[in-house]
């Protein structure tokens, strides 16, 4: 089934002083995987990066991803006002364009649940024919943020930033990603759609 759909590459990345120094276990990677799997019905090579609250770093590890391949580079962790929190800065330092509309609509769907959302700093930018978003923490908010809102009948109540992201990785020259419909359904205008 996989011979129709393009293989991708994403680079997805946990930042953590504590999980990268081993205090506990990371749960970014996992998160993102599990979720990117069911998404997408591409056959998909992950490359993943887990490292400390370290700009510098941060931003040496998104631009080795975009660099090996990468179309979408995923990062978790850092987003917050904390002292230590410097994922959006390292993000920012890496960008060809800035995608502000990312970082609006995640804590617009974070707002329906929590009120510090709007501490949350999260940004989304453009590095040559790559795209690297920064996501939440938490495996919940996660979901949550790729995927959006549906009420109890499965109908879309806030649209999740997934949905946006494949026609986003046309424009500029990446892959053509298939989503599973049942979990994200992807927004195309009719004249992008490819038959499959």
């Amino acid at each position: 089934m996989s011979a129709h759909f393009d293989a991708v590459k994403i680079g997805i990345v946990s930042v953590s002083d504590r999980a990268s120094s081993g205090v506990y276990v990371d749960k970014g990677l996992p998160a993102l995987k599990d979720w990117l799997t069911r998404a997408l019905h591409n056959p998909i090579t992950f490359e993943e990066r887990l490292i400390p609250d370290e700009q510098a770093g941060i931003s040496s590890a998104l631009i080795d991803l975009v660099d090996a391949g990468c179309c979408l580079v995923l990062t978790t962790g850092g987003t917050g006002p904390a002292l230590r929190d410097v994922t959006p800065e390292a993000t920012l330092a890496v960008a060809h364009k800035e995608m502000p509309g990312f970082g609006e609509q995640m804590r617009q769907i974070s707002l329906k649940f929590v009120p510090t959302a709007i501490l949350s700093r999260q940004v989304a930018v453009i590095r040559g024919q790559s795209l690297i978003l920064n996501l939440p923490g938490q495996p919940k908010a996660i979901a949550e943020t790729l995927e959006g809102l549906k009420n109890e009948g499965g109908e879309s109540i806030v649209p999740g930033i997934f949905a946006a992201i494949p026609y986003c990785i046309d424009l500029i020259g990446g892959p053509y990603l298939e989503t599973d419909p049942a979990v994200c359904k992807a927004f195309r205008p009719k004249n992008a759609l490819r038959a499959v």
